[in-house]
């Protein structure tokens, strides 16, 4: 999609907890829109699966600065979504692993780490024109976001949707997953350094029972609304 200049780019912030289908939303709104989009959550699993390589626990925040200011991250845009690299090496699916998933919410908890990656991507959307998701980029990361959304649906379907993404590679019962779940909500809730709040700004779309395509449609149609407000 062509754009004239800045001033027909916005940015778009997607919030919301673990399981709710941000970062397949967030790439398509983008891909519709012709936007660059940004998965903060592959940036915090990056840097959970270096610090596990380590041997670097979420409890020894000096060592883990340290750490997180070595890294060089890199996403890059693909056929088949995001390849992720760490220092020119790909990643992609190793920071999708279990023992990633689970440590996640830790390293995220971490001020340094925020500080570190939460620079890094507001570099990334200073020319405009990007999608990002994560827990609190409406709120703390991009707070002048021009369209904020914060996704959501319940525990249950969260956990349903997890479970048929990973069915084939990972022995999980689904009442584990809504635990797990659950659990994530809660620390990512409860956390001191940027909790997952909802921006007071944002439109609230639970996603319960409706298919991912509605959803894309509908802040498809919410971003186009609020650029035509802008002109």
């Amino acid at each position: 999609m062509q754009h004239e200049g800045d001033n027909d780019r916005m940015n778009i912030a997607i919030d919301g907890p673990a399981g709710a289908g941000k970062s397949t939303v967030a790439r398509k709104v983008a891909e519709q829109l012709g936007y660059v989009y940004i998965d903060t959550g592959a940036m915090y699993r990056a840097v959970t699966l270096c610090a596990q390589r380590a041997g670097v626990s979420a409890e020894q925040p000096d060592k883990l600065d340290q750490l997180a200011r070595s890294l060089q991250i890199e996403i890059e845009p693909g056929e088949h979504g995001q390849s992720v690299f760490i220092n020119g090496e790909e990643v992609t699916s190793l920071i999708r692993s279990r023992e990633v998933t689970l440590q996640v919410s830790h390293f995220a908890a971490n001020e340094t780490v925020r500080e570190v990656l939460g620079t890094m991507q507001r570099q990334l959307a200073a020319r405009k024109g990007v999608v990002m998701d994560g827990r609190d980029i409406g709120s703390h990361v991009l707070p002048d976001a021009e369209l904020k959304i914060f996704l959501t649906a319940s525990v249950k379907e969260r956990a349903m949707r997890r479970f048929r993404e990973i069915a084939d590679s990972q022995i999980i019962t689904l009442e584990q997953l809504e635990t797990e779940i659950a659990e994530r909500d809660r620390l990512d809730e409860q956390r001191d350094i940027s909790p997952l709040v909802c921006a007071s700004d944002a439109v609230v779309l639970d996603s319960t029972g409706m298919t991912i395509d509605e959803v894309i449609q509908a802040i498809v149609k919410l971003s186009r609304t609020k650029m035509a407000e802008a002109k």
